[in-house]
């Protein structure tokens, strides 16, 4: 088990769902980052995804790709992300996910990669364009180094879902709308029943995202699954603030409000 896993397993006994956020690393500058994900950590959020930039970012939306372009502008490598996340490490052991697109592995070299993120303390990996003839190959090579390859699942069809889930660790990713990533002010998706096929091939827990914009959205989402994943909400309040200092007290408030909604919900039908 690494710390996804006993994250996941502590909440459970809590009677607790997840909260999970994500920025996008380098945004605006390093040291702002590592400030990011400790005052997530402090206002309660379980697990903290730390977005690669990337110039072709195909499943996000608007607000992540300009924050990867302002990372990109400022200059952050793949090597600079590592290093903040070994700062991390040094006084946090929350949970640490990398979502990355697979040219970035690819080119790194995927082995030299997920080696790398096991030296510096990463505990997943998020892969939105993995094609499913690679998973195989790096779900092996992952689980030599205890890292989880978190699967990525949409509204789709029930065969394609089976195939997605069959190397899945950690958690299922659950995308709660076709389309990118992005806050909106209501889902179409069915999610009772979306949330019900993934949990009929797949014993991990399931955390919702792709749109959640509020903690009152946070709180409905939580009714379905074991977790839910906040993003470009987060973003926004990032690009909106005067300064470093106001972008992390923002995001602190904003995550502590996140966690207080989606601890109200317990014991929900089809909950694990």
């Amino acid at each position: 088990m690494n710390r996804i896993d006993l994250k996941f397993k502590e909440l459970k006994e809590k009677n607790e769902k997840a909260l999970i956020t994500f920025i996008t690393a380098g945004d605006p500058d390093r040291s702002t980052t590592i400030d990011l994900v400790l005052a997530m950590e402090k206002a309660g959020a379980d697990i903290i995804e730390l977005g690669i930039p990337y110039s072709d970012p195909l499943a996000d939306g608007v607000v992540i790709q300009e924050s990867s372009q302002r990372a990109l502008k400022a200059g952050i490598k793949i090597n600079d992300i590592m290093n903040i996340v070994k700062d991390i490490r040094r006084i946090s052991s929350v949970p640490l996910l990398y979502l990355v697109y697979y040219n970035c592995i690819f080119k790194y070299g995927i082995e030299k990669f997920i080696k790398k993120c096991n030296e510096v303390g990463i505990d997943g990996l998020i892969i939105p364009d993995l094609p499913l003839e690679e998973r195989g190959e790096i779900a092996e090579i992952a689980f030599e180094y205890n890292i989880d390859i978190i699967p990525l699942v949409a509204p789709a069809s029930e065969e394609r879902v089976k195939k997605v889930l069959k190397f899945g660790r950690g958690f299922v990713y659950c995308v709660s709308t076709n389309g990118v990533t992005g806050t909106r002010d209501s889902i179409a998706t069915d999610l009772k029943n979306y949330m019900n096929l993934v949990g009929q091939y797949s014993e991990i827990p399931r955390a919702i995202g792709f749109g959640v914009s509020s903690a009152e959205m946070a709180e409905e989402f939580a009714k379905y699954g074991e977790g839910v994943i906040v993003g470009s909400a987060i973003i926004k309040l990032i690009a909106s603030a005067e300064n470093s200092t106001a972008a992390v007290e923002k995001v602190g408030v904003f995550t502590k409000e996140l966690k207080n909604a989606v601890k109200k919900v317990v014991n929900c039908p089809g909950n694990k």
